[in-house]
């Protein structure tokens, strides 16, 4: 059913407001057939293959579709050598690859030259940031384009074309609460409906809270009941509150929920909001990961409970993690300022000669507190603030 809804033309599409209205930029490049390679960063059911495929559609291309936990180089190959003898008669191929954080280094390294001489035309799909999921080399040659949850009214058009396909009727309050219960989600909408009136032809609000009861339909791991969860975690580790930790754990696993995805979170949280604090608390999560790693569930329940537990009850301090953002935040101002003379490394007499490493003062034998350290541009400049 999601698939026969599936907008045919982009005026159909629902929701997406910010990247479709007709002046974005995406749509004057769709219109104007000057496409480029891109990622479409978004949670479940946001429209990324719906996106995908209109743009091919669109532009006269062929639309080439892999799924990233099924494929790899080999059938990337394939596609390629059909899509160089494509362009030779000028037919442009659109390669989408969804879930594509789950290629590998290797994997996504395959696609630089494809994308740098337009063999293709990638479209990635990802729901994890791109920052994180993709290699720095194949991202800086692609546009991310940040897709959102649909709101109550983007699911409740929806939820009323599906009502319509199926020749079902849905009262009001009910098709309100399929558009509430879907989270932000289109396909979770139009597969609750299907189940909905495969049961009767009137759908009410009592058949939708009896489906849902169902636990399959509890919680979706790459949905946004995995967002509410883990965010709900953190937050009570981060209010020092082991109970409420230990409970959104509980939800997390008995739902099923991949314990590595958690210890890394963990990992993160260490830094992040203990930090300095409690230097033990990042080689207590790294030994728990590591635990999740080689035992798995059922065991490394506890470790994990130990873990949220532990970071819940400890001293916190976002010092380091404030002053990295406010680093970054000044390199992308600032950019690639030169580097004191002093603190260059000079290997060659060349770079002696041209006054790399000159009048450094080695600090476990000289005073060097009139050093500078920070470029011209920031000399004085504190990052960090304990």
């Amino acid at each position: 059913m999601a698939a026969y809804l599936r907008p045919k033309k982009l005026e159909e599409v629902v929701g997406q407001e910010h990247v479709l209205r007709a002046d974005a930029w995406l749509v004057q490049a769709i219109r104007n057939d000057r496409v480029s390679s891109l990622i479409f960063w978004g949670p479940p059911g946001s429209g990324k293959t719906t996106l995908a495929s209109l743009i091919a559609k669109e532009t006269k291309a062929d639309f080439v579709e892999l799924s990233a936990t099924e494929s790899g180089v080999k059938d990337l190959k394939q596609i390629v050598e059909k899509a160089r003898s494509g362009k030779r008669l000028g037919v442009k191929t659109i390669l989408f690859i969804d879930e594509i954080h789950r290629w590998n280094k290797s994997q996504q390294d395959a696609l630089l030259p494809q994308v740098e001489n337009g063999t293709i035309i990638l479209i990635g799909a990802t729901t994890e940031n791109p920052s994180f999921a993709v290699n720095g080399a194949l991202l800086s040659r692609l546009k991310v384009v940040v897709l959102e949850a649909l709101s109550e009214e983007d699911l409740l058009v929806i939820v009323k074309r599906a009502v319509k396909i199926l020749k079902a009727k849905i009262k009001t309050e009910a098709a309100r609460l399929a558009a509430r219960l879907a989270n932000g989600d289109a396909r979770r909408a139009i597969g609750l409906i299907e189940e909905a009136a495969a049961h009767q032809t009137v759908i009410d609000v009592a058949l939708l809270k009896e489906i849902m009861n169902k636990p399959n339909l509890l919680y979706d791991k790459s949905g946004e009941e995995h967002y509410n969860l883990i965010s709900a975690l953190h937050k009570s580790m981060r209010g020092n509150n082991p109970d409420a930790a230990l409970y959104y754990l509980a939800r997390m696993l008995e739902a099923g929920e991949d314990p590595l995805y958690i210890a890394r979170r963990l990992v993160r949280y260490a830094s992040e909001d203990i930090g300095l604090a409690n230097n033990s608390a990042a080689m207590l999560t790294e030994a728990v990961f590591a635990a999740c790693k080689n035992i798995g569930l059922p065991e490394c329940g506890v470790h994990l409970a130990h873990a949220v537990v532990y970071l819940a009850k400890s001293p916190k301090s976002i010092a380091v993690y404030a002053a990295f953002n406010e680093a970054v935040a000044e390199v992308k101002q600032s950019g690639n300022l030169s580097v004191p003379l002093h603190l260059r490394n000079a290997p060659t007499k060349l770079m002696k000669d041209l006054g790399y490493g000159k009048n450094y003062k080695y600090t476990p034998l000289e005073d060097d507190s009139n050093q500078e350290y920070l470029p011209e541009a920031l000399q004085g400049r504190k990052f960090f603030k304990p």
